[in-house]
């Protein structure tokens, strides 16, 4: 038999006793990552969050054991963190977010920098010294101006998916169109005068991103290297491009950004470093 004709090798199946998970129950999203003993992530998985935050949990773990056709058993410890993370089943200790997002950035480039987490509720600003020593953060709270929740708002009000809006964006010929609102509420109302006013869809959604970098920015600490993580950062590369017109550098982005505080958390679990 060819190699073009031989079926498919099964994945080998980790051995009892190999994994590192770490599960972040966010607001919006839960993610699960699973290291191997060498530090590499071999799995993953996200999903919406929803109201029942334990099944979210004990379902993206299962979802990513599945993925390479491990069982509960090849799990070694699990760490959790995100504003869940004291549901999780399972679980032999929490790590806030911060510590989180801080390690798994760092874990991807490890020099002095300022992570910026743009989540589902709020956005993180944590400054990491050379050797990833924490130098001090800030958190925006402001009625989730700045966030994903206030770019899922402004999708739901110019009716297109969340997806689309970075492809919109992408088309504003008139990128001077800005959404000055600090409540979410507030700017959805002043995205429906933009509307009346004649503003395309393409300028709206540019602006949307434009505000969440300003809020972004406003809540200070951003030197050196940026680090962005989070759903936003991973499917919204706009938002990056945005924050490099302003800062005058380009973000890093790591690979699965959104799952960066999972990393954390299953660095955490494991007791050191790694390649993921």
């Amino acid at each position: 038999m060819s190699e073009d004709t031989a079926p498919p090798r099964a994945p080998e199946v980790p051995p009892a006793g190999c994994l590192y998970a770490g599960i972040d129950v966010g607001s919006a999203a839960t993610k699960a990552v699973l290291l191997s003993e060498d530090g590499r992530m071999v799995g993953h998985h996200v999903r919406r969050s929803g109201a029942d935050l334990v099944a979210a949990a004990e379902t993206v773990l299962d979802l990513a054991l599945a993925e390479i056709g491990a069982a509960r058993s090849s799990i070694v410890r699990i760490v959790s963190t995100g504003f869940g993370r004291s549901v999780v089943p399972g679980a032999q200790d929490t790590r806030t977010e911060i510590a989180c997002h801080a390690r798994g950035a760092y874990h991807h480039f490890p020099m002095a920098m300022t992570v910026i987490d743009v989540g589902g509720q709020d956005n993180k600003v944590i400054r990491l010294a050379a050797d990833g020593r924490q130098l001090g953060f800030r958190m925006n709270r402001k009625c989730a101006a700045g966030t994903g929740a206030f770019l899922e708002e402004i999708a739901h009000r110019l009716d297109v998916g969340l997806g689309e809006l970075d492809v919109l964006a992408r088309q504003a010929e008139n990128r001077s169109i800005r959404i000055g609102s600090y409540c979410t509420v507030f700017a959805a109302t002043e995205v429906l005068s933009r509307i009346r006013a004649g503003a395309g869809l393409p300028e709206l959604a540019y602006a949307a991103f434009e505000s969440v970098a300003q809020r972004v920015l406003e809540t200070g600490h951003a030197e050196g290297p940026i680090v962005l993580t989070g759903g936003v950062a991973e499917h919204s590369p706009m938002l990056a491009e945005i924050l490099d017109q302003k800062l005058g550098t380009p973000p890093l982005v790591p690979p699965f950004a959104q799952c960066c505080g999972a990393l954390g958390a299953a660095l955490f679990a494991r007791g050191g470093g790694g390649t993921p």
